[in-house]
């Protein structure tokens, strides 16, 4: 690691690192071809079964071997090397992928009943989920070996902001390479896609493992990671929050039902729906590199959080194209703000030795509710009607953060000092 001291009022120090900046092309490229490999999969799957229901089973699939393996995922990553670990995890992805492509070829499943083609899309992601139960605390434990620990704020910006250009272009380009060339065509791109990390991680030197047994049993360490976040309340606090905010205000699962008989837009109106909050979070990382956020970080946390759930009942009500592309677009803003701040306290509150399990921990609770989102908002969808249940997603989450301000004290008075 280039050891060279950068000012800690440079919005470019964590730049600096070379071994960093191949991070942020794994970081990219991985979240761009997962994110548009997603926005193919969904409109296929609706195209097929013409149910909001069968796109949130798609986040059941993964959700599930995410968080039953996040334990033992965390506990493997601190113990092994996480360049090795995430170098398996790419390879594993490739796969998969050129698996989803098969089976959106037409030839190649002729002689098999789009009931069966749904099932196999469902198992893919379903082992999509688990290698992502080792992708998410690897990923998390080797930034913090590749910057200082009084860069983990200026790192957590610019990692969160090349995962968000990778959401930006992913789910874009999805969209679009769908209307140009259909879907199985645009499934090829995401294998290639998923070639330049490997090339990335190649230039990153083995790090070396913090992990401490101090002679604690394999049930122990395997539990180590939650017994910390229940401890930390400031990091439980965002957590929690986060992990609530998403999974009842969260509307992006159901784009390709609003793009087709809500708002009547087709495939290029989904990618432009789809992509609209990861630009609106871009435009807030790169403000956030230049303008961090020290001053009472916990009640901006909860504003960023109260308005999101606000921007998802606008768009819920809305029947105008260019207004939910509005809603969204704040609605990312707003969201970018709450990943800053929430990757930031994890950086600096957790011990090295615990990264891997604290980060699955988060993927627990973070990651995996966006995909739980997903199966709530398929299901109340089914039983609520498509408007009604994200209007009442929104609002419910009006409602935790009314609720997490009155019980949170260490949230309001939280401070991002290192």
């Amino acid at each position: 690691m280039d050891t060279t001291a950068s000012p800690k009022n440079d919005p470019y120090a964590s730049l600096r690192f070379p071994e960093f900046k191949y991070y942020l092309v794994i970081r990219f490229a991985i979240v761009f071809a997962l994110a548009m490999q997603f926005a193919i999969i969904e409109w296929k799957v609706y195209e097929i079964s013409k149910d909001p229901f069968s796109l949130g089973l798609i986040g059941l699939s993964e959700v599930i071997p995410a968080v039953l393996l996040a334990p033992f995922a965390g506990h493997l990553v601190d113990k092994r090397e996480k360049r090795g670990i995430l170098l398996k995890c790419v390879i594993a992805y490739i796969i998969i992928s050129a698996g989803l492509f098969l089976l959106t070829w037409d030839q190649a499943v002729a002689g098999i009943s789009r009931h069966w083609v749904l099932n196999l899309i469902y198992l893919l992601v379903f082992s999509g989920g688990i290698v992502r139960a080792f992708t998410s605390p690897a990923n998390f434990t080797l930034m913090s070996l590749l910057v200082p620990r009084e860069l983990y704020a200026n790192a957590a910006t610019w990692s969160s902001s090349a995962w968000q250009i990778g959401g930006v272009i992913g789910p874009a380009l999805g969209g679009l390479l769908i209307h140009w060339f259909g879907v199985h065509w645009s499934m090829l791109l995401v294998v290639f896609v998923f070639f330049p990390p490997l090339f990335s991680l190649i230039q990153i030197k083995p790090k070396p493992i913090y992990y401490k047994s101090q002679g604690e049993s394999f049930a122990d360490g395997l539990t180590k990671g939650i017994r910390f976040v229940w401890k930390t309340k400031v990091v439980l606090g965002a957590m929690a929050l986060d992990m609530f905010a998403v999974l009842f205000g969260g509307a992006v699962a159901m784009l390709p039902a609003f793009a087709t008989d809500v708002l009547h837009v087709g495939s290029q109106g989904y990618g432009l729906l789809r992509s609209a909050p990861a630009v609106g979070a871009l435009v807030t990382m790169f403000i956030l590199a230049h303008k961090p956020l020290v001053h009472k970080p916990g009640i901006k946390l909860l504003a960023a959080v109260f308005g999101f759930g606000l921007c998802i009942i606008v768009f819920g009500l809305s029947t105008s194209f260019y207004l939910s592309i509005a809603a969204l677009l704040v609605s990312g803003a707003l969201d970018g703000i709450s990943v800053i701040i929430r990757q930031t306290i994890l950086q600096l509150k957790t011990p090295d030795d615990m990264r891997g399990r604290v980060a699955s921990v988060s993927s627990m609770f973070v990651g995996s509710s966006n995909e739980l989102g997903a199966f709530e908002s398929g299901f109340m969808a089914r039983a609520m009607g498509l408007v009604t249940s994200v209007v009442f997603g929104g609002c419910v989450t009006l409602g935790v953060v009314v609720t997490t301000y009155v019980i949170s004290p260490a949230m309001r008075k939280l401070d991002l000092k290192p």
